[in-house]
């Protein structure tokens, strides 16, 4: 299923960028801060899609609570 295979995919910096609409450099920050699941592979950022999947439902989560 299309589920499975998204559940394992890997992202890139500019991949997680154009997903989430917002520059390259905030994604840089947001993992150099750790705010945002990722690891590094060879000195390189990645994130697994689930990973961020679930931190946007997080992030989602605690908006809805601010603004009720």
């Amino acid at each position: 299923m299309p589920t499975s295979s998204q559940e394992g995919e890997i992202l890139a910096i500019k991949q997680v960028a154009d997903f989430l609409q917002v520059t390259e450099r905030t994604i840089y920050r947001l993992a150099a801060a750790k705010k945002i699941p990722a690891f590094k592979v060879g000195g390189t950022w990645r994130f697994r899609r689930i990973d961020i999947d679930g931190w946007i439902a997080a992030q989602s989560g605690t908006m809805e609570g601010q603004a009720g």
